[in-house]
């Protein structure tokens, strides 16, 4: 079994959605799992979201582009990986208002705050950038 099967299956395995490559260091060397996520990512089974970041992907039925398997969005994809990381974020209060169901708006998008120094990277999930805060 290659090292690319043993990182698919443990993707398909896994409840998580978002993983970075240091949770695959127990399968393969370092050159060996760039490699088999590159390989992974040309299958269309794993989306690169950042530096060293990734996502479990499926194609999309209507468009036939890559989109994240996450049944809750880019959003719960941004979330996951901000908690992931450790960092302590904010959601701006009409998003707030709109998640636990004290509104009927819904936003066009979440708006995330944090500290810069915890978390200094740039998440990109299809059309969704989340740029660190100024």
């Amino acid at each position: 079994m290659t090292a690319a099967d043993r990182i698919n299956q443990k993707l398909k395995r896994s409840r998580r959605y978002v993983f970075e490559r240091k949770d695959f260091e127990d399968i393969a060397s370092y050159d060996q799992i760039g490699r088999a996520l590159n390989q992974l990512i040309k299958q269309g089974e794993l989306m690169k979201i950042g530096y060293g970041l990734y996502t479990k992907a499926r194609k999309n039925s209507l468009t036939g582009r890559l989109m994240p398997t996450n049944p809750g969005g880019t959003d719960a994809i941004l979330r996951e990986t901000l908690k992931m990381k450790g960092v302590d974020f904010e959601v701006d209060s009409l998003s707030l208002q709109s998640l636990s169901s004290n509104s009927t708006q819904i936003p066009s998008s979440v708006q995330y705050s944090w500290n810069p120094k915890q978390f200094n990277r740039k998440l990109v999930v299809g059309n969704r950038v989340l740029n660190s805060p100024s």
